[in-house]
């Protein structure tokens, strides 16, 4: 019993303490537009879910303790066609068809208090198409692992 509470002693202080910062992901209007009409509505839940968890990894990691981040896909385009993409045109192939993908995102922090940040902008899109994603939104998903890495490093 005393080696388990002692084990459970050294992973409590080993392991960073768990930032409980409140993440909403939200589209803008073109986004949201493309999403609808061409891209598809579940390839917009992914991507939330993809950007919520990248930022609270790195906030976590980085120990930056915020009440609520609001953030808005502004933009985001796939390495590969989407699922409707390649059914609404069937010359498509999922495979063999490459892009050059990317995202843009802004996010605003706000403080307890509920006070708003300065928004935080950023955006990276592929820029070799010989170096384009391997799946469908590869490319996007490294925009959206930078955007969070360099978000947290400045809320420091």
């Amino acid at each position: 019993m005393k080696y388990l509470l002692a084990s459970a002693l050294m992973t409590a202080a080993i392991a960073p303490g768990a930032i409980a910062a409140e993440i909403n992901v939200s589209y803008g209007p073109d986004f949201a537009e493309k999403l609808t009409d061409d891209y598809g509505e579940r390839e917009g839940t992914y991507l939330s879910e993809r950007v919520k968890k990248d930022l609270e990894s790195e906030l976590n990691r980085a120990g930056v303790d915020v009440a609520r981040v609001d953030v808005t896909i502004l933009d985001a385009k796939p390495s590969r066609p989407t699922f409707k993409q390649a059914g609404d045109k069937p010359g498509l192939d999922v495979h063999r068809s490459v892009s050059l993908g990317g995202m843009k995102l802004k996010a605003v922090t706000y403080d307890a208090a509920g006070n708003a940040s300065e928004p935080f902008e950023y955006k990276w899109y592929e820029s070799d198409i010989s170096q384009a994603g391997i799946s469908t939104w590869h490319d996007a998903r490294r925009a959206s692992v930078r955007f969070a890495s360099r978000y947290a490093k400045a809320q420091d």
